[in-house]
């Protein structure tokens, strides 16, 4: 079951996006140093499609992409909400704290189209973000040849 503590429209998670990042609770990671520690609680709404849909109804005019922020509690049903925000016509992304996906890259599953942006890996701090180059963190993008590593692009010229 995924719980939802709060959403926001944000600028800088997904290149190229204006995204709606829904931040889902009961983390199972518990990084040290995590930015977010009030999401590792079991707190929050259950996030039903009915709620989901009501989110991206008030926002369907501003927003290109919408973010699962978390839910590693609950991968299955990640995946399935984001089939469903696909099918609305939004870009989706997945921010997992996991070192691997559910579904090898190139397995069949992801040919579906469920998600068009993942991202994997904990928050390691003296490994940085994202736009570090030590990073232990990747962001993929779907393409039609399959997942490529795009992290390069949080980084600065």
């Amino acid at each position: 079951m995924l719980k939802i503590d709060s959403y926001d429209i944000v600028f800088q998670e997904v290149p190229n996006q204006t995204t709606l990042a829904l931040n889902l609770t009961c983390c199972p990671h518990r990084c040290p140093g995590c930015h977010s520690p009030h999401l590792w609680a079991d707190a929050g709404e259950v996030l039903t499609d009915e709620l989901l849909l009501s989110i991206i109804g008030k926002y369907r005019s501003a927003i290109t992409c919408v973010c699962f922020m978390g839910g590693d509690n609950d991968t299955e049903r990640v995946l399935e909400l984001a089939g469903k925000v696909h099918a609305l016509g939004f870009k989706t992304a997945w921010y997992s704290g996991n070192t691997e996906p559910p579904y090898p890259l190139d397995s069949e599953f992801w040919k579906s189209g469920v998600l068009d942006y993942l991202k994997l890996g904990p928050w390691i701090a003296e490994r940085g973000t994202l736009k570090a180059p030590d990073t232990n963190q990747r962001f993929y993008t779907c393409t039609s040849q399959g997942w490529i590593d795009t992290t390069f692009l949080f980084r600065k010229k």
